[in-house]
Parts: structure tokens; sequence; C-alpha cells
């Protein structure tokens, strides 16, 4: 059954506005409180919502007696697996989950990663999540590279997924990693700005391109080793790989990145960590912040490095 659908599937509810000047995606949400505002402007984006019979657009300001058609298609089922895998939650209430990944936990189920994945260990915690925010993603609204630790936030409910989603957006989510890198960065401190798209070379991979989409990434060295430096690095946008492609761009790949770098067999992993995490909680608008420190695993790292 879907839970957030007013009427049985393929039943199309009609509504009549009994007064005008409302946008359309407000009215819509008012008057069906089963379904979140997020969700209503999906419906309405996807053309599932029209107004006199025609599609509409989510800001249209309705009119007295105007009759709004929506047909609200219930969620496909979701085949996910609740699994009691361990994991560390640093922070939850009745809206979200902040957990600290382990690195090589994929964040969600994808081909070759069908089960054991973050989102299967948190169906198991936290049933009602399954299908917020979509049926193989639920919760999620960032993601973790497969071998990069530290914090990721999950939704409970669709009001607080929008709710992140908007802050993500407006880039209101402030998130720090730690990254040891190749060399030295000169100068210690700087913005990186360029864009990132799929790389046409490979199409697994990502890449700084022309006509990719604008991402830029803040750093700053905090410890210099032999060969390589520790660096604070913050995502000013949330492009895919983008610290690690990034980095990589300007010589300085992640130690440890197979992919935009050379495997490092000392580690077993690339040395990214996620610690920190800053948003405004859904509950009540208050700032969080969520720190996280290094796994035993990079802490041993440095500690068998010569520092300069």
């Amino acid at each position: 059954m879907d839970e957030y659908a007013p009427a049985p599937a393929n039943e199309p509810v009609v509504l009549t506005a009994e007064s005008g000047g409302q946008r359309l995606d407000v009215f819509v949400a008012r008057s069906l409180p089963g379904l979140s505002r997020a969700r209503v402007q999906k419906l309405i984006q996807d053309g599932h919502v029209t107004v006199g019979g025609a599609a509409a657009k989510a800001g249209l300001k309705l009119e007295q007696g105007q009759r709004v058609r929506v047909s609200v298609r219930p969620a496909a089922p979701s085949h996910l697996r609740a699994q009691d895998i361990p994991i560390a939650i640093a922070y939850q209430d009745g809206d979200i989950i902040v957990v600290d990944k382990p690195a090589g936990m994929t964040a969600h189920p994808a081909p070759g990663h069908r089960d054991g994945t973050l989102v299967n260990a948190v169906l198991a915690r936290v049933p009602d999540i399954a299908g917020v925010g979509g049926v193989q993603r639920p919760g999620l609204v960032h993601r973790l590279d497969k071998d990069t630790s530290g914090l990721i936030v999950l939704a409970k409910n669709d009001t607080a997924f929008a709710h992140l989603v908007a802050q993500f957006k407006t880039h209101g989510v402030k998130k720090t990693y730690i990254a040891l890198v190749r060399g030295h960065p000169s100068p210690a401190e700087a913005a990186i700005e360029a864009p990132i798209g799929r790389s046409s070379r490979n199409r697994q991979r990502m890449a700084v391109v022309e006509d990719g989409r604008e991402a830029t990434t803040t750093y700053r060295v905090t410890q210099r080793y032999k060969g390589c430096s520790l660096v604070e690095a913050t995502p000013v946008t949330g492009r895919t790989h983008q610290i690690r492609v990034h980095l990589a761009s300007v010589g300085h790949p992640v130690v440890g990145d197979a992919t935009y770098g050379q495997p490092e067999p000392r580690l077993g992993r690339q040395f990214l960590h996620a610690a920190r995490l800053g948003f405004r909680l859904p509950s009540n608008n208050d700032w969080a912040d969520f720190t996280s420190p290094l796994p035993p695993e990079l802490s041993r790292y440095l500690d068998s490095l010569e520092r300069r």
C-alpha cells in the first residue's frame, strides 16, 4: 500500500480552488495532507497535476473555481532487504539519522552491490524510511563513495527529505573532508574552480571538462609529510567525485585513490574521510554540527609517515 496516496491507484483526485491567488503546489499540498510538498512538486513536474485539463507549473496562481486534477501514482514497491549490519550512529531524532559510514560500504544498492549497503543497514533500524525520496535510495540526500568513510545524513520522512534537499541546493550544508594527497600543494590554501563532467575517454570516470557543471573546492594544508600532505577540503558544490577529481587535476591525487591516482597497498583504501557535517535540523531549523575522528587505519597510516 502507498502510504502517501490519498486515493486508490489510478483514481485521480479532483480539487476545486475555493479562492484565488494560491500557488498550485501550495494548494495541492494543503488540500492533500497525505502528500509532502516535495512529492507534490514532483507530481507537477512529471505532468500528473493538471489545471483545466492542461499541465501546469508549480508556481501557477490559481483562480477561484478552477479545477485541479491530481493523478497520484503509488510508489513502486521496494525490494530492498533490511539487514542487521553494524553501523555507527552519530545522531538521530524523529526526522533524520546521521551515520558514520566505514570505508568499503556502498551507500545504496546498485548493480554488483545488491545488499550489504548503508541503506540495507538503516532499513533494519528505521523501517519507515523505505520509499522516502526514492525507492532505491530511501532517505539519501547525498552520498559518500564506497571507499570514503565518514558522516552521511538520511531523512526519515518526506518533509525532512525536502528540508535537507533545499539546504544542499542552496549550499547551506557545510562539509569538511580530511584527505592525504600526493605531493605538497602550493599555495597551501586555495580554491579550485573547475567544471566537472563525464570523461570522454572513460564514461565511468569524472573529469575536469569545459562543458561540465560548475564546481568549487577549497582546501587548506594542515600538515606536510615526506612526499605527501594532509589537507582539509571543503566542497562548495556537490559534484560526483568532486574532491578526488579536483585534487588530482592540480597534480595532488588522494593517496590510495585507484581511479584518479594510484592504489596504496599499505593502506588498502583511499585516504578520504568526511570529518564534519553541519546543517539545520528539519525539526526546529536549529544549526547542528557533527564530527567524526579519523578511522584507526588512517591514523595508523599517518603515524607511519615521516613529517617534514
